[in-house]
């Protein structure tokens, strides 16, 4: 079978369309149609049918498309090992799917590292959907991933740093200097944060000890704790305690321990399982690791006001 067929055939499967399989190609799509018509014939079996604006994979492609995508990607890094991959001719756009605050925190590190090798290089970031991502890293949708949540699937996995949970809250606030017991903080007012992707760890900590909180507030996203912490002699917020503590230099904030035992929530870097491009995801693949590894985080970027008041 030619290789081309294959490769069409892998670019269908992890785009289930065949308008994004040709831009991937580089090819036009009546090329890819006509390269699916050989497949069909070849493989006697349709392989993907549409719904909707969908391709939907057979039976028969799924059961191959592993042992195809497989095979393409040991040939591209033969091919990648003759011809070397060089960080600083590429011009690949790479989709780096990342929280808000991962945007915040490692965004920085990330672009300056990937900038010093391969000035080139485009990179978008993708806000993070978690119940998406792993269609996301199956397709190619987006090339790597930072999370603190397990991702199942065969997708490259690789622990970047290892993260604990504070109590954030007023330095106003009554508990700031009163013990904080396991019923002292379950009896207060929380704040609860929708995008806190370490959230189910959390959660599961209460209920290995037990601990119900009265959520009084709900917000989108973190970064809009500290405006609200500050200016609230009551609530509390049970967040990421390194994120917390850089608030505390310009926020009028105090973060104390948990009153309870949670592991710590492990960050990782996943890469996509499709095909394309090998060697210079591999390359990605590092950099990117290596720049969140060697950073502490931009967190404190969400800067307080100059003379906040407490109410």
């Amino acid at each position: 079978m030619d290789l081309n067929l294959i490769r069409v055939f892998v670019a269908i499967a992890e785009t289930r369309s065949l308008t994004s399989a040709a831009r991937r190609l580089y090819v036009t799509q009546p090329a890819v149609s006509q390269a699916l018509g050989r497949l069909r014939r070849d493989l006697d079996d349709p392989l993907f049918r549409r719904v909707g604006r969908v391709m939907e994979p057979t039976p028969l492609a799924d059961s191959v498309y592993p042992g195809f995508r497989d095979a393409l990607a040991a040939v591209d890094r033969t091919l990648d090992g003759v011809h070397r991959f060089a960080p600083a001719d590429s011009d690949r756009t790479f989709r780096i799917a990342l929280s808000e605050l991962g945007e915040i925190g490692w965004l920085p590190a990330i672009v300056r590292a990937v900038r010093a090798e391969a000035p080139r290089m485009r990179i978008d970031v993708v806000p993070m959907d978690v119940a998406a991502l792993p269609d996301w890293l199956s397709r190619g949708v987006v090339d790597l991933a930072v999370t603190p949540l397990h991702v199942p699937g065969p997708f490259g996995r690789t622990v970047l740093k290892s993260q604990g949970y504070g109590v954030a809250m007023s330095a106003a606030h009554p508990l700031a200097d009163e013990p904080l017991t396991r019923d002292v903080y379950s009896a207060a007012s929380h704040v609860a944060v929708a995008s806190d992707s370490g959230a189910p760890a959390l959660a599961q900590a209460r209920r290995t000890h037990d601990i119900e909180v009265d959520a009084r507030i709900a917000v989108n996203h973190l970064a809009s704790l500290p405006p609200l912490l500050a200016r609230s002699r009551d609530l509390i917020a049970t967040l990421p305690d390194t994120i917390a503590l850089g608030w505390t230099q310009t926020w009028p904030l105090v973060v104390r321990p948990l009153p309870f035992e949670m592991p710590p929530v492990e960050i990782a870097l996943y890469r996509r399982s499709s095909s394309q491009h090998p060697a210079a995801l591999d390359w990605l693949f590092e950099t990117v690791a290596h720049a969140i590894r060697g950073s502490s985080g931009r967190f404190e970027a969400i800067h307080g006001e100059v003379g906040a008041t407490h109410s």
